[in-house]
């Protein structure tokens, strides 16, 4: 990797209750330094977390796509102690959870023994609730945490939009460059029309770079070939 240490950036921005990027280009120089920085200058909450809760009625099992290293554990959500990440002014959080439904067999569903003491909240009667979000922050100069909680309902009139599809195709890409065992269709092509037809406005050019990006990948295989 040369200089480029992301993973070391990563631990001295954590370190400091920071923000690093790696700046190659005007439009990425353009990215950090203008249109974001006043929400990498200024904290509007402090140790924040999220955690989702689905209902087993209508969810089978779940996953979180990529964030492996911001995992807590779930003793740790409501521990003021356990340090968090920093939300800046107007920064947005995009999380990507696959699912299997109730009433699927998949056979990526994890191995669970049958255990004797516990109940299945499934027999439970939550209506139509699909899940639940709490999201716990603290003030920037504050101590003690506040909790908010959102209901997500099951309802079928729920249709993805066009940022919900074009992030799908960025973590699908992201699985294939890691070789996840949790996917078995790797087409390139089939990820590049996803993102293209998803593209929107694109005001920036943020969504054409990624695009460019997958075809920059392609020629890579191709030339390994």
């Amino acid at each position: 990797m040369g200089n480029y240490k992301d993973n070391k950036m990563e631990t001295l921005a954590d370190k400091g209750n920071g923000n690093y990027a790696y700046i190659d280009n005007l439009q990425e120089a353009n990215k950090f330094l203008g249109r974001e920085f006043a929400g990498n200058i200024y904290t509007i909450a402090k140790d924040v977390k999220i955690q989702i809760e689905f209902n087993p009625k209508f969810v089978k099992s779940y996953r979180l796509i990529g964030y492996e290293n911001r995992k807590l554990r779930n003793e740790d959500f409501a521990n003021d102690k356990i340090d968090a990440g920093e939300l800046g002014s107007g920064h947005t959080v995009t999380a990507l959870y696959e699912i299997i439904h109730a009433n699927v067999n998949s056979k990526f569903l994890p191995k669970h023994n049958k255990l004797k003491y516990t109940s299945n909240s499934a027999s439970k009667n939550f209506g139509s609730e699909l899940g639940t979000v709490k999201f716990r922050y603290k003030k920037p100069q504050g101590s003690k945490s506040s909790e908010i909680v959102h209901i997500i309902k099951n309802s079928s009139a729920q249709q993805s939009g066009t940022d919900f599809r074009f992030a799908s195709s960025v973590a699908w890409f992201g699985l294939v460059l890691r070789d996840s065992e949790f996917i078995t269709r790797r087409d390139l092509d089939a990820i590049e029309k996803l993102a293209k037809e998803n593209k929107g406005q694109d005001k920036d050019g943020y969504r054409s770079g990624f695009i460019e990006m997958i075809r920059n990948y392609k020629k890579i295989k191709i030339a390994k070939r």
